[in-house]
């Protein structure tokens, strides 16, 4: 797990580098959702590139497409993309790495951008793999800005209505969206206790400690008749300061004197952890 927890900073130096070669992308909750992404691909799920095509693979859906550098960087840790060509190539005219995911790629699932999406379509997958009598899950992120949508509503409203404890939803709960605070934008609070009144058990966690996260996700596997959502708490930005906490960098693309503060403070957590 310490070795994880090195991993998630380094994947974050990816992100960032990403980021600057492709002179775009939503950097914020690339940080934020981090651990997460790593907790699920390489600690908890059933997918590998070896598998990707197997029905009774996990599956996984990134609703909060715009955090797409970060999911760049963890297929590419688990062995789906190469991190040299996604690099030269993100954002790029022509480029099949583009902004957002894109399910012409090696282990995407779903083109997402669109918010509000990815919770009624991981509903769908996870009706169908229980009406087959498959033992896989399926797991989706949304961010917490995601939540103003409508149709994540009908998702967890019909996530508990066919007992789908196949089924864990994860929010990215940064509170922080590209408008500003989500406490001003659309509020959410209590958010534990709405979700758990559409019929779902609920968990709330330290979102960037994957200790957290795997008990969370433990606990969400042995959980029955029911989904699971794990609120994720989260921060916006997480390992560095230049970027933590603030809602200027949900798109932000640093400058020379910022990115070399960044990379600083990142080495300085994988040395720590390493």
């Amino acid at each position: 797990m310490s070795n994880l927890k090195a991993l998630a900073y380094k994947l974050r130096k990816d992100t960032v580098d990403i980021i600057m070669e492709g002179g775009g992308g939503h950097i914020g909750g690339d940080m934020s959702v981090m651990e997460v992404l790593v907790s699920l691909y390489l600690d908890r799920m059933n997918i590998s590139p070896e598998n990707q095509d197997d029905p009774d693979r996990d599956f996984f859906i990134m609703s909060k497409g715009h955090s797409v550098e970060a999911y760049y960087a963890v297929l590419c840790e688990k062995g789906f993309l190469d991190f040299e060509e996604v690099k030269s190539k993100f954002s790029k005219f022509g480029s099949q790495y583009i902004g957002h995911p894109n399910n012409k790629l090696p282990g995407m699932e779903m083109n997402s951008g669109s918010l509000g999406h990815g919770l009624p379509v991981s509903v769908g997958i996870s009706l169908g793999n229980k009406m087959n009598g498959r033992k896989n899950r399926t797991y989706v992120v949304m961010g917490d800005g995601e939540l103003a949508e409508g149709s994540v509503w009908e998702g967890f409203m019909s996530g508990s209505m066919y007992k789908l404890d196949n089924l864990c939803a994860i929010i990215d709960r940064n509170r922080l969206q590209i408008s500003g605070s989500t406490e001003d934008v659309m509020a959410h609070e209590d958010l534990f206790q709405r979700i758990k009144s559409f019929g779902w058990h609920v968990i709330s966690v330290d979102g960037n400690d994957l200790d957290a996260l795997k008990a969370a996700f433990d606990e969400a596997e042995a959980t029955k008749g029911k989904p699971t959502c794990i609120i994720a708490n989260t921060t916006k930005g997480k390992g560095s300061a230049v970027m933590e906490n603030k809602a200027s960098w949900h798109h932000h693309v640093p400058t020379a004197e910022e990115y070399e503060q960044i990379m600083k403070d990142l080495d300085e957590h994988i040395k720590a952890l390493s």
